[in-house]
């Protein structure tokens, strides 16, 4: 059973007098609000042409998991693939380290599973999923990637690609048989050689990067850095607040067209190394 206690008035002023002398002398000190060390902004978008959003954002700031899933194989299958992909990665890596193998062995497991639900079920046959993402420990990113969304890291000012799509025009690029130029508009650009649930085995892409304080990770679906020029994200990324420039990256993927599902998540690492 709870208990209640009267205080005499003299008791009642000492405890009044304890509590200010512990209380901040600034109060606007006190009201201030103390700056993330690590911050987090996602934004997603059916974009104007698409019916519905088959993309999926992957965030759990428990574990630290941040990325994108971008479904493929109908509205039903599109859903279905990046949601299981997005959920499967956050049951499979709950309470385990950040790790490549961990990363890795999560990957497959989502493959096996949405492989099989596929095949099992004739009205997601065919379906897949791209997926990127990072795992964040102490002092590493460990990033995963398989398909054509994208993982970037803005370093002292530079936007850098951290992944290699893997698509048609992409592996033609690196073979020298088509210009960046010529891929930006190929017919093809679309098709992707690797994707999440449509082979019973998957080939994941794994790195490992230092954390560094000041760096800008953004990972987005192919709806955002296919319509909009690394410069001009870069830009975008270089004078703006994180939180504006998520609004921003989406509001560009839109006016250039958004042929497709829009999805990017920003995170600013203010507490890796210096």
């Amino acid at each position: 059973m709870s208990r209640k206690f009267h205080f005499t008035k003299d008791t009642m002023k000492r405890l009044k007098d304890f509590v200010a002398d512990k209380e901040p002398a600034d109060e606007e000190a006190a009201q201030a609000p103390e700056k993330a060390a690590f911050a987090v902004y996602a934004r997603t978008d059916v974009g104007k042409m698409r019916a519905s959003n088959q993309d999926a954002l992957v965030v759990d700031d428990t574990l630290r998991l941040y990325g994108v899933a971008d479904g493929m194989g109908g509205h039903n299958g599109g859903e279905t693939a990046s949601a299981g992909a997005r959920d499967g990665m956050i049951e499979l890596l709950q309470g385990k380290e950040p790790s490549l193998d961990n990363l890795r062995g999560a990957i497959a497991e989502v493959n096996s599973r949405l492989f099989r639900q596929q095949a099992e079920d004739e009205k997601l046959s065919g379906m897949g999923t791209t997926l990127s993402v990072l795992w964040m420990s102490e002092h590493f990113m460990y990033l995963g990637h398989v398909g054509d969304s994208r993982i970037y890291r803005m370093r002292d000012g530079k936007l850098s690609q951290m992944t290699d799509d893997h698509s048609l025009v992409e592996e033609l690029v690196r073979a020298g048989m088509l210009t960046q130029e010529q891929a930006a508009n190929h017919p093809m650009k679309n098709v992707i050689t690797r994707a999440v649930g449509t082979e019973e085995g998957i080939d994941a892409d794994l790195a490992v990067e230092e954390r560094k304080s000041g760096d800008l990770w953004l990972i987005c679906s192919d709806g955002l850095h296919g319509l909009v020029s690394d410069r001009a994200m870069e830009s975008i990324l270089s004078v703006n607040t994180p939180e504006a420039a998520a609004d921003l990256l989406l509001e560009a993927a839109l006016k250039a067209g958004g042929r497709d599902n829009i999805s990017l998540v920003i995170l600013r690492d203010e507490e890796g190394a210096r």
